[in-house]
């Protein structure tokens, strides 16, 4: 994966959300676009996380430890019978 890569799927319109899954097996949903920014050499990923006093925690994935990218199906609504 490079930051050209990332670049072309944060700009995709309609933004299609995506989870990144690295060679540890850790992986990452990116849910809107505003949620990872592109650098030379890492992706960096601000996450929601409730017990971080600014709600949000930082994951830095270095391109080089990117496994692949997955593009994550819209959840369906479910009707109460």
């Amino acid at each position: 994966m490079t930051a050209d890569t990332f670049r072309e799927i944060l700009r995709r319109t309609p933004f299609e959300p995506f989870r990144v899954v690295l060679s540890s097996d850790e992986s990452y949903n990116i849910l809107h676009p505003e949620m990872a920014f592109v650098t030379a050499k890492a992706l960096i990923l601000a996450l929601p996380d409730s017990s971080a006093s600014e709600g949000e925690r930082l994951a830095f994935c270095s391109y080089l430890h990117v496994a692949h990218v997955e593009t994550l199906r819209p959840q369906t609504e479910r009707r109460a019978s």
